[in-house]
C-alpha cells in the first residue's frame, strides 16, 4: 500500500536529497585537487633532479697517467751458455741448477782418454824426428868433412871431378834433411799444441761468476762438438734482470729511450718495479704480420724476485698529473668548432640537462684532465641507461690513448 506523502515531507525528502549532492560534489573537488597536486609534483621534481633515462657520473679530483702498455719477457740481462769444444762422454758433472759459481771454478769433465793418447803420440813423434834431425846434423858434419878433403885431392888432380861433385852434393842433401826434420818437427809440436788444448778443453770451467740457471746435458751422456757446440749449462747473472717489451709499431713513435716505465708481473699483480728504457730495437718482429718492436729495459733484482722467463705488463709512462680535477672519458664529446683540445660535457643542474664547453688537458682511457669549464661536484651525462650494456667507454671521434 502506498504511503501518501504531504507537503512537509515532500520538503524533507528534498532537503536530503541535496544535502546528499553536495557531499558527492565536495568529494569529488578533493579528488581532482589531489590529483593536480600529484602531476604538479611530479613534473617539478623531475625538473630539480636528474633525468632517470641517463646515466649520471661526477666530476672528481685524482692523479692520472697516459700511458702506452705492452706485453714482455723477463730475462737475465748477462748470461752465457756453456758448451764443450770437443767431443766425447760426459764424464763428470760438478754443479746442480740454482747453484751460484764463481768465474774459473770447474764445472765438467770430458772424458780425456782419447786426447790424452794424441798428446803422448805427438810427444813421442817429437822425441823420434828430433832423434833423426840429430843424425842428420851428424852425418852433416861427416860429409862435410869428406867433401872438403875430395875437394883437395880435386885441385891436385888426384880423384877425379864427378866424386868431388859427388861429395858436394851429399852435404846439400844432408842440409835438406836436417831442414825436413826440422819442419817436421815445428809441424808436430804445432799439432801437439792443438792436442794439448783439446785435452785442456775436457775440463770446464765457469766463464763469469752467476747462477747455472738450466742444464741441457747430463753424466754419461755423449756430445758432439763437430757441428755443432753442445750446450751442457746455462750460468745468468741474476743481480739485473732485462724486461723485453714489444711494443706495436703505431706506439713505438711515442716510447724513447730514458723514458720512464713500471710494470707488473703475472704472479705480482699488485707490486710495481719501476725503471726506464734502455734501448729500442730497430729491426721488429713480424707476427701473424703484426710488428712489433723489442724495447729493452734493466731491472736491479737483488731480491730474486724477478726470474727468467717471467711474463710481465709493462707501462710507458707519456705524461701523468697529480691531484687535478678529473672527468670520464665517456662524458665528452669533442666540440665542432673551437680550439683544439675544447670538448661538449652535458651536466645535469636543477634547471635540467646543459651543455657545456670544457677544455681538457692530459687524458687517458678512462678519465681526462679538466683545464677548465667543469669543476669538482658536477654530475656529468655518460650515456642513457638503455645503451649502457653496448656503449663504449671512449667518445666516438676522440683519439684513443
Amino acid at each position: 500500500m502506498l504511503q501518501k506523502l504531504d507537503g512537509t515531507n515532500l520538503r524533507m525528502a528534498a532537503r536530503d536529497y541535496f544535502r546528499r549532492s553536495r557531499r558527492w560534489v565536495a568529494l569529488e573537488i578533493l579528488l581532482v585537487l589531489a590529483a593536480v597536486a600529484f602531476m604538479a609534483a611530479l613534473y617539478f621534481g623531475t625538473r630539480s633532479g636528474p633525468d632517470p633515462s641517463v646515466r649520471v657520473e661526477e666530476v672528481t679530483r685524482g692523479d692520472i697517467e697516459r700511458t702506452v702498455t705492452a706485453l714482455a719477457t723477463i730475462k737475465p740481462k748477462t748470461y752465457v751458455d756453456v758448451g764443450t769444444q770437443v767431443s766425447g762422454q760426459l764424464r763428470k758433472l760438478h754443479v746442480d741448477i740454482g747453484q751460484v759459481v764463481e768465474k774459473g771454478r770447474l764445472l765438467a769433465e770430458i772424458d780425456p782418454i782419447v786426447y790424452q793418447s794424441k798428446v803422448l803420440a805427438n810427444q813421442a813423434q817429437i822425441e823420434n824426428l828430433k832423434a833423426q834431425l840429430a843424425q842428420a846434423r851428424a852425418q852433416l858434419v861427416l860429409d862435410k868433412a869428406r867433401n872438403e878433403r875430395a875437394q883437395r885431392l880435386f885441385s891436385t888432380n888426384a880423384v877425379s871431378k864427378d866424386a868431388a861433385e859427388a861429395a858436394a852434393a851429399t852435404v846439400k842433401i844432408d842440409e835438406a834433411k836436417i831442414d825436413s826434420f826440422e819442419a817436421q818437427i815445428k809441424q808436430t809440436e804445432a799439432t801437439l799444441e792443438g792436442d794439448v788444448a783439446n785435452l785442456g778443453y775436457t775440463k770446464i770451467y765457469a766463464p763469469m761468476t752467476g747462477t747455472v740457471v738450466s742444464q741441457s746435458a747430463y753424466e754419461g751422456q755423449t756430445l758432439n762438438a763437430n757441428q755443432t757446440a753442445p750446450i751442457i749449462v746455462r750460468i745468468a747473472e741474476l743481480d739485473t734482470m732485462q724486461v723485453w717489451a714489444q711494443v706495436a709499431e703505431a706506439d713505438i713513435p711515442k716510447v724513447q729511450p730514458g723514458m720512464p716505465i713500471y710494470f707488473t708481473t703475472l704472479g705480482m699483480s699488485e707490486q710495481r718495479f719501476n725503471a726506464v728504457v734502455n734501448q729500442i730495437y730497430p729491426t721488429p718482429d713480424v707476427l701473424n704480420d703484426v710488428v712489433l718492436y723489442n724495447v729493452l729495459i734493466d731491472v736491479p733484482n737483488k731480491d730474486r724476485l724477478l726470474m727468467t722467463s717471467m711474463t710481465a705488463q709493462v707501462f710507458f709512462v707519456l705524461g701523468s698529473a697529480k691531484d687535478v680535477v678529473l672527468v670520464p672519458m665517456a662524458a665528452l664529446r669533442p666540440a665542432t668548432r673551437g680550439e683544439s683540445g675544447t670538448y661538449i660535457a652535458r651536466v645535469v643542474t636543477d634547471d635540467g640537462i646543459v651543455t657545456r664547453r670544457a677544455k681538457i688537458g692530459l687524458s687517458n682511457r678512462q678519465f681526462a684532465e679538466v683545464l677548465s669549464g667543469l669543476v669538482v661536484g658536477d654530475k656529468v651525462v655518460v650515456g642513457d641507461k638503455e645503451s649502457a650494456p653496448a656503449r663504449s667507454q671512449q667518445p666516438l671521434g676522440f683519439r684513443k690513448f
